[in-house]
């Protein structure tokens, strides 16, 4: 498998740059997670970081196209369709989207 040196910016490992297997289509997977296992035997704690575009990367860049940049919240990045219902942020009230309700 072909893989890629990719730089992490944000949380635990900004700064490290990263082999990261490439997909068929030759790109890094869209999210990177890293699990961190606790100290006292409990469960891991999951690192997630996003692959997003390098901003100094020009369009003929060679080597370095993406970074991967920490998301605190590490939500879930599941299939969007275009039928579905759009996500609610956590902590957003039921009806939270400008909908009048009947209180």
């Amino acid at each position: 498998m072909k893989s890629e040196a990719t730089p992490f910016v944000g949380g635990p490992l900004d700064g490290r740059v990263l082999p990261v297997l490439l997909g068929i289509t030759g790109h890094p997977p869209k999210t990177y997670r890293v699990p961190v296992p606790d100290a006292a035997g409990g469960p891991p704690t999951v690192l997630v970081y996003r692959r997003v575009p390098r901003p100094n990367a020009g369009r003929l860049a060679l080597g370095h196209k993406w970074q991967y940049e920490f998301d605190p919240e590490g939500g879930d990045d599941g299939p969007r369709w275009p039928w579905s219902r759009p996500r609610q942020k956590p902590g957003a009230a039921p009806g939270a989207r400008g909908e009048a309700t009947d209180e």
